[in-house]
């Protein structure tokens, strides 16, 4: 199974999903969006092209009663917790270890900061950064997930081409 992962999308008037990303939606099995979606369009739009799964973001309030503040499924065989914040860098592997203990990969946005690290236990701790607002970042990015029979195959952080 090969996910698309998003975060940090922060659609708004005049913003839009570069081109290289829906072209990545049309070559995904499903989409993972952990938060800041910020417009229901964007939802209906991405579940309409491929399964979604899609958390709760801090700028989300018009999307509360439609989206759930954490997701803990399994894809391929693989836990995997989904969640916008993450909290403080200091303490992040701990943090997140103690409250998604079974989860083999934590995704989680909220920074816009891509990260691709292991954290304790083997624990892959994964976020795509944003596709839309690359603030500090030196390019725009989104991330990829293969799992098959319980394995992550691949994990890749992705920059956005314009």
């Amino acid at each position: 199974m090969r996910l698309l992962v998003l975060a940090d999308t922060h659609l708004r008037a005049g913003r839009a999903l570069p081109d290289a990303v829906w072209a990545a939606v049309d070559r995904a099995d499903g989409v993972l969006h952990a938060g800041d979606v910020t417009e229901a369009e964007l939802l209906d739009e991405l579940a309409s092209r491929r399964p979604l799964w899609a958390v709760l973001g801090n700028n989300d309030r018009s999307l509360a009663a439609r989206l759930p503040e954490v997701i803990e499924e399994t894809f391929g065989g693989v836990p995997i917790a989904m969640v916008h914040e993450s909290g403080p860098r200091k303490g992040r592997e701990a943090r997140l270890h103690r409250r998604f203990p079974g989860a083999r990969v934590v995704v989680f946005g909220h920074s816009h900061e891509p990260v691709d690290d292991i954290g304790i236990e083997g624990q892959r701790l994964f976020n795509p950064g944003s596709p839309t607002q690359r603030r500090r970042q030196p390019v725009a990015t989104f991330g990829w997930l293969e799992l098959d029979r319980g394995k992550v195959l691949e994990h890749r952080i992705v920059p956005v081409s314009r």
